[in-house]
């Protein structure tokens, strides 16, 4: 398996010039890298300005490795070979290695690269990155690998110490200030008469393995120009070190390589709203920073947070007043290490009276809009503090539990919620402290924590009477001026009390289902019936061309067939009876129909895509640029199963799919948009490719995502 590795953005407050100088210094040898044993120069080139100067050395590594392992391989040091190309004119410095050990059985590739900071022509940016692929080694594969990345992390941490010692050497000597590189005179009077040629280096013998599985320029440098969170002093699309210290914690390389690739990867693949790094890093964290499985996750979670809007829950859902009143739980204060604190008194709340009264979905709903207001508060806390805050404490008081807290509904609600918040919300929990936990807690916590992450149960603090008030007890976490008042200290808490919710307010089962629908419902997408004769279609009048149609659906329930279409004269609006000519009876109020049976296709419109056949369970999301102005027909259309090319029997396969669409029914819940080509910040892509692969529910068309571009548009 191939490894990378990919630094954020180092940035020295220092001319490019000065850097380059103290960078020099680090040949022929550097004592402080011990490794790093000798360097000879095979191959030089300067150009007659000076402005470029190419040089290829032969480095000496005296490896850390078991002296078994180097017995074996026969070698006591590894040979690199390093090309490093500066161009002063363009004030940058392209760093190739490669290794010359071993070249057959492992391929070790390294990019690095000095620039100028794009915003001050003073600082210097520096960038890195490289590939371990191992082929074979005796049998000790895994072994290398490991002792590879040891010594390569190891060498990463004292980069930025190296250039810092020889940059106080050079102001020691009294050296600050390196002058820029200026033309020649002569090149001066000649570019007054003619274009000046840029000289280039000639072409050093590089094996063909330095190229395969490098990383090439244009993979690092060209990122999508759209930002998860604005960095400080870096490109909007880098990740800075600095940065990363500051707001995310203390992270190893590899941890920063990790949330660079995988934020890289939803910049390039991911149109809708890219997540804030501290959110991608607490998935990554949360799966031991496997780039692979954080990536689902992650990816299952984005999907659920936007078919159900979960990112504007704050600002358009307002609880219930009976939640208001009833839930026993509020924001209070901090704890010691700056994280938010949350108070939850569940012995005093009426668990099946809030259930009764509003339903799972409206619990649900709450706790999600309670972990949105967290996030929200770590971030001020991460300003106010100085220093990363990623997860809040929660005080839970246990005081009052009894049996009629395990009433089975109110047990499911709360495992629901469990679940939920566990796959979309991980690493936000910092601290729980469960206090006066009564004897019936123990069945509780048996129902309870097989549905909690092993990580999350390791923060659990459980005290049982007032052992809370001795030592290594709730003073250990929070300041005694904000322990509240109900807990014995002096701070009073503005967290409800909670109490039996009337039963005047309690609510049958048919008004509690429909209204968890309305709840789930209250999103911006639609939902819409197809029927087998009878597509759903959505008109989209396009006044300048150009512009930009994009849309978001997912396949529910059996399988469609997704067409765009173009006329230039408007369709008649559907009347209310327009279905009974397809001899279908009262499908439901949600399907409508705009193209006229009428009307035929070349002649009255024309289709500006190719069909593309979405099966059950897929999500997809893709975009079209208009290239007329007029009228466009967004249509879903019932997709018939083909009939077998060989035989005139069916197929179980098809047999089996057409089981299970009832009633020749699909429904798809859908979301478009028209934005200016120049607002748009997705690929110009056509149908063919418009497959996400970004929900768990289509990663089985994935390899459907690489096929044709946007030429095949016709009309």
């Amino acid at each position: 398996m191939v490894q990378k590795y990919q630094s954020p953005v180092r940035v020295y407050k220092h001319p490019f010039e000065l850097i380059m100088a103290a960078y020099e210094r680090r040949f022929p040898t550097c004592p402080l890298i011990p490794m790093f044993v000798a360097s000879d120069t095979v191959n030089e080139y300067k150009s007659e300005d000076e402005a470029i100067h190419v040089i290829e050395r032969r480095c000496k590594l005296d490896i850390d490795a078991p002296r078994l392992l180097k017995k074996i391989a026969g070698v006591d040091y590894v040979y690199f070979v390093q090309k490093n190309s500066l161009n002063r004119r363009e004030r940058t410095l392209h760093i190739e290695a490669y290794n010359e050990t071993f070249s057959n059985r492992v391929i070790i590739n390294e990019h690095c690269c000095y620039t100028v900071h794009p915003d001050n022509e003073d600082w210097t940016c520096f960038e890195q990155s490289a590939s371990l692929d191992i082929k074979s080694f005796f049998g000790f594969e895994s072994t290398v690998e490991k002792i590879a990345m040891k010594q390569y992390t190891s060498n990463i941490k004292k980069g930025k110490e190296i250039i810092e010692y020889y940059l106080k050497q050079l102001e020691e000597e009294g050296i600050t200030f390196v002058p820029r590189w200026t033309p020649p005179v002569a090149c001066k009077l000649e570019s007054s008469t003619s274009h000046t040629r840029r000289p280039v280096s000639p072409a050093i013998n590089i094996p063909e393995s330095a190229t395969k599985e490098g990383l090439n320029n244009k993979e690092i440098l060209n990122t999508s120009s759209s930002p998860a969170e604005p960095t400080a002093g870096t490109p909007d699309d880098k990740l800075d070190a600095d940065y990363i210290k500051r707001y995310l914690g203390d992270l190893t390389p590899m941890q920063e390589s990790c949330l660079i690739r995988l934020r890289k990867w939803l910049q390039e693949t991911h149109k809708g709203k890219i997540p804030k790094d501290e959110h991608i890093l607490r998935f990554l964290r949360a799966r031991d920073f496997n780039i692979d499985k954080a990536r689902e996750i992650l990816c299952q979670s984005l999907t659920w947070r936007k078919q159900h809007q979960v990112d504007y829950i704050l600002d358009t859902w307002n609880p219930p007043q009976v939640l208001q009143d009833y839930y026993a739980g509020g924001w209070h204060h901090h704890d010691k290490d700056g994280r938010p604190l949350y108070v939850l008194r569940l012995g005093q709340m009426d668990t099946k009276g809030l259930v009764r009264a509003l339903g799972e979905e409206a619990l649900l709903r709450y706790v999600l809009s309670i972990n949105e207001e967290g996030l929200r508060r770590c971030e001020e806390n991460t300003k106010v503090f100085g220093r990363p805050i990623s997860a809040w404490t929660c005080l839970v008081d246990l005081e009052g539990l009894n049996m009629r807290h395990l009433w089975r509904p109110g047990v499911k609600a709360l495992l629901r919620i469990i679940e939920v918040v566990e796959a979309n919300y991980p690493e936000t929990l910092g601290r729980l402290l469960i206090l006066r936990a009564p004897r019936v807690f123990p069945v509780l916590w048996t129902l309870v924590s097989p549905f909690i992450d092993d990580n999350t149960r390791k923060k659990f603090l459980i005290y049982a009477g007032n052992d809370y008030q001795g030592p290594g007890g709730l003073l250990d976490y929070i300041d005694k001026e904000i322990i509240p008042d109900f807990l014995g200290g002096e701070c009073m808490c503005e967290v409800p009390e909670g109490g039996l919710v009337p039963k005047s307010l309690y609510r049958t089962a048919e008004e509690l289902e429909n209204e968890d629908i309305k709840l789930w419902t209250e999103t911006i997408y639609q939902s819409a019936s197809v029927f087998k004769g009878a597509p759903h279609e959505v008109l989209i009048q396009i006044v300048d061309a150009s512009s930009v149609i994009t849309w978001d659906f997912d396949v529910c329930k059996g399988d469609i067939v997704f067409n765009i279409f173009h006329s230039k004269r408007a369709p008649q609006p559907p009347k209310k009876d327009s279905l009974g000519a397809h001899s279908i009876t009262s499908p439901g109020g949600n399907n409508v129909q705009l193209i006229d049976k009428v009307w035929q296709l070349g002649r009255d419109y024309s289709m500006v895509e190719s069909a593309l056949i979405c099966k059950e369970g897929e999500s997809v999301q893709g975009s079209h640029v208009t290239r007329w102005p007029g009228f466009y027909i967004l249509q879903w259309k019932f997709h018939n199963m083909p009939a077998c090319a060989t035989t005139n029997l069916p197929r179980v396969d098809d047999v089996l799919a057409s089981l299970q669409v009832s009633s020749h029914k699909c429904k798809v819940m859908y979301y478009t948009e028209v934005i200016g080509s120049e607002d748009f910040r997705g690929s110009m892509t056509s149908l063919e490719s418009s497959h996400s692969g970004f929900s768990q529910l289509s990663a089985a068309t994935t390899s459907s995502s690489q096929s044709h571009s946007s030429s095949m548009i016709s009309r």
